[in-house]
């Protein structure tokens, strides 16, 4: 597997891009990540899907990982699909004609679904991880605050593999100071233009999400999956699953399902 580091003009700056591919690939994922990462906490994921023939790419979201802007600060997400979609055409541009898997985990579940409302041309299949739909207690809850409290995330809520929130405490790329009320803002807006907006209507959609998520429950994001419109819907719960699936002590059954689920629905060819 090789790993590419590159660039793209963004809507407010540079925006960091990671690509993973090998030999001969023959399907394009395009990765959304999850609010206060970046695209380095994906390798392991990218490793099993370059194996499967994909070529693995993903930005880093404008203020997260390398990327240019101030730390966590998203005023409009459309100004990241748009990100997302320079990276995609750039993508596409040196693989031409690879059906695009796009997968989106948590805050990037969102943003995935923006996507394809704005590009449905682009996308093949659509994998949400832990998306933040429907109802979440952040935007929910903390807008209505006179002051955004700086609380530490609880890591133990992303797996049950304790070093998987070890890890997260020790990257400095990772953001871990509080939420800042724009961003909310403009996420509590996202989720309004998402049940506002078309359909996805028989684009291949896996939702997959743990029933122990404590910090994007799974009840409220069902509240938002069926206004998606998605017509071929998958739906895979994982019991006792905590929010970061592809790094959780079952995430060998996960990344199974999310590779058999993308080779049954590829274009034919």
């Amino acid at each position: 597997m090789s790993t590419l580091e590159w660039d793209v003009a963004g809507t407010h700056g540079r925006v960091a891009v990671r690509e993973w591919n090998g030999s001969a690939p023959t399907w394009l994922c395009l990765v959304a990540h999850g609010y206060g990462e970046h695209m380095g906490r994906y390798e392991r994921l990218a490793a099993e899907l370059v194996a499967d023939g994909a070529v693995v790419v993903g930005p880093d979201h404008t203020g997260h990982g390398e990327s240019d802007g101030e730390r966590v600060l998203v005023e409009s997400y459309d100004d990241v699909v748009a990100d997302l979609h320079a990276v995609a055409r750039r993508t596409l541009a040196d693989h031409p004609g690879l059906p695009v898997v796009l997968l989106g985990h948590s805050m990037g579940g969102m943003i995935a679904a923006r996507y394809v409302q704005l590009h449905a041309r682009v996308v093949d299949v659509l994998v949400l991880s832990s998306p933040v739909l429907g109802r979440w207690a952040p935007v929910t809850d903390l807008l209505g605050l006179p002051e955004i409290p700086d609380g530490p995330l609880d890591t133990s809520t992303l797996s049950r593999d304790p070093e998987v929130g070890a890890a997260y405490e020790a990257d400095p790329l990772v953001w871990h100071g509080p939420f800042k009320r724009p961003t909310i803002a403009a996420m509590a807006r996202t989720m309004k233009d998402i049940t506002d907006g078309p359909d996805l209507g028989s684009l291949p959609t896996l939702w997959i999400h743990g029933d122990a998520d404590t910090l994007v429950p799974i009840d409220g994001t069902r509240v938002g999956i069926p206004e998606l419109g998605a017509s071929a819907l998958t739906e895979r719960t994982y019991p006792g699953g905590r929010h970061e699936l592809f790094n959780e002590t079952n995430r060998d059954e996960v990344v199974a399902d999310v590779r058999a689920f993308v080779r049954e629905n590829l274009p034919a060819g």
